[in-house]
């Protein structure tokens, strides 16, 4: 049993203390080596023994679902500090914050995608919709710019990062400038259609990995 069951006791300081470093350290790890990292050496750079990780997180898979979870956890929150904010460049601050945490994570990416669930990718949709309505009331983006060319361009980004990987880590923010432009540009960037809602659905459901309900975004 793992600190994640519902009927888990509480745990003492000491052991939430060495959790902690556990997820620290993966984090670390992952994000550099990948998931093929050993449990040994997320351990090791926790500074705790294997055997204490094994009884955090029964395996890697477990401490790599509980990363995704937290990380999701934080896309969530950042839109909705962003929202709050309620000045019109609320978009961009999360698309930015997105993008750097895409980019800290890139040793695992695919599965802050993969393994996402249905919840969270709606959630997130939601909050990006309401972040474009509220750029566009506040004439920071175009009326006819749609949730569809905002999630092309998180895809883009995740794409971009993926690809350039350490060689040019920053590459994404141009990219991101360039777009931010065309969408705020009093000249229509393009008389194509965009992508409508049903076929966001039906990109999510092409990308949905076997075992998960949803993909990220």
């Amino acid at each position: 049993m793992t600190e994640q069951d519902g009927d888990a006791r509480p745990l003492r300081r000491d052991a939430v203390r060495n959790q902690q470093l556990i997820v620290d350290a993966a984090r670390q790890i992952v994000s550099e080596f990948g998931t093929d990292a050993s449990m040994e050496l997320i351990a090791s750079r926790a500074g705790v023994g294997v055997g204490t990780v094994y009884r955090r997180f029964p395996g890697k898979e477990a401490l790599v679902d509980e990363l995704i979870r937290l990380i999701h956890g934080e896309h969530i929150n950042a839109a909705r500090l962003a929202l709050a904010r309620g000045d019109g460049n609320g978009m961009e601050r999360f698309l930015r914050a997105l993008g750097r945490s895409l980019g800290e994570h890139r040793g695992f990416g695919d599965k802050l995608v993969s393994r996402s669930n249905a919840a969270y990718a709606d959630q997130l949709r939601s909050l990006v919709g309401a972040l474009l309505l509220q750029a566009q009331e506040h004439g920071r983006v175009r009326p006819d710019i749609t949730l569809g060319d905002v999630m092309t361009t998180v895809w883009a980004i995740r794409g971009i990062i993926t690809t350039s990987g350490s060689v040019a880590p920053h590459a994404w923010q141009r990219h991101l400038d360039i777009q931010l432009a065309g969408m705020g540009s009093t000249t229509s960037p393009s008389d194509r259609p965009g992508i409508s809602t049903e076929e966001l659905g039906r990109i999510s459901g092409a990308n949905r990995a076997p075992d998960t309900e949803s993909p990220c975004c």
